[in-house]
């Protein structure tokens, strides 16, 4: 690794010194770059639904279901009183549908116990069915604006590479994360952050043009192997195929029980697009997920 000046901010790998040296250059350097519907909202319920959808789903896909979901369901109240298989059917397109079937529970959960209104605590949060770590302090970050950082895919990207130049465990990532929050500013620090992994800090690095190029450890140790994002905790690694999955069984399934009841003869055909193994496989794991019920020799949304 080069060696560096005594009046290099980015000279020490860790410390008060070092934390505060990097907070001052992401807070004059970063900027939010994307205008994405859901930044244009502070409202509880909507951030969270946002942040369901964004679970392994691209950003490209969800802006129109969002948008969808909410003329739909505007409040936590509004989606607690539909059918789980109305929530299912307004999920169309965005897969992973156990994701439906949380918020629902979760709408259903904020109305009994919090009287309407998405809870502003961590803990409170994370008791909410399907809403994991990051979830949770996203909303309190883009809903509340309260000083919690955020780690996603994206940041703990930019917090390997950029900040450590080294592999980082998920309570490292959080702790540089929390480390690097200017008191304030977490809405616009943390979406810059996310902005700068999903632009520049991707899987495969676009470093010209990075807002960060100059101090990114990694860029000035010579691009040193092993890229410190590939064996950091929570950075995104490449997916299964798709076609062939049981993904994509599953997907067929729900896909044929938004149109109707699947009849045997339903069944029948969808057999000879998955084959039987795999509808069955689907089947099975459809019912134990509550997304699907049989009624009589037929199986309709739950």
């Amino acid at each position: 690794m080069p060696r560096r000046l005594a009046t290099d901010p980015t000279a020490t790998t860790s410390g008060p010194r070092a934390a505060s040296a990097w907070r001052r250059r992401l807070r004059d350097e970063l900027r939010v770059v994307r205008e994405l519907p859901w930044r244009e909202t502070r409202d509880p319920w909507s951030v969270l639904v946002s942040e369901v959808m964004l679970q392994q789903t691209q950003v490209a896909r969800v802006i129109p279901a969002y948008s969808a979901f909410l003329a739909s369901y505007p409040s936590p109240a509004s989606c607690a009183v539909a059918t789980r298989a109305s929530v299912i059917r307004s999920w169309e397109g965005l897969g992973y549908h156990r994701r439906a079937v949380s918020l629902h529970e979760s709408a259903k959960r904020i109305v009994n116990d919090h009287e309407g209104r998405v809870p502003t605590s961590l803990d409170e949060l994370l008791a909410l069915p399907g809403v994991g770590p990051y979830t949770a302090r996203a909303v309190m970050a883009f809903a509340f604006e309260a000083d919690v950082a955020v780690v996603d895919t994206n940041v703990a990207r930019v917090l390997a590479r950029a900040v450590r130049g080294e592999a980082l465990t998920a309570t490292a990532a959080q702790q540089v994360a929390d480390e690097m929050l200017t008191a304030g500013r977490a809405w616009t620090h943390n979406q810059a952050m996310i902005d700068l992994g999903a632009i520049w800090c991707r899987t495969t690095p676009e470093c010209p043009g990075c807002p960060l190029r100059s101090s990114c450890r990694w860029a000035r140790s010579g691009f040193k192997a092993p890229d410190p994002a590939r064996s950091s905790a929570g950075t995104a690694r490449a997916q299964p195929s798709f076609t062939g999955s049981n993904r994509e069984a599953r997907g067929v399934m729900l896909a044929a029980a938004r149109r109707g009841a699947i009849t045997p003869t339903v069944l029948e055909s969808l057999a000879d697009v998955l084959g039987h193994d795999r509808r069955d496989r689907a089947i099975e794991g459809l019912l134990a997920d509550g997304l699907l019920r049989r009624r009589g020799a037929s199986l309709v949304l739950a």
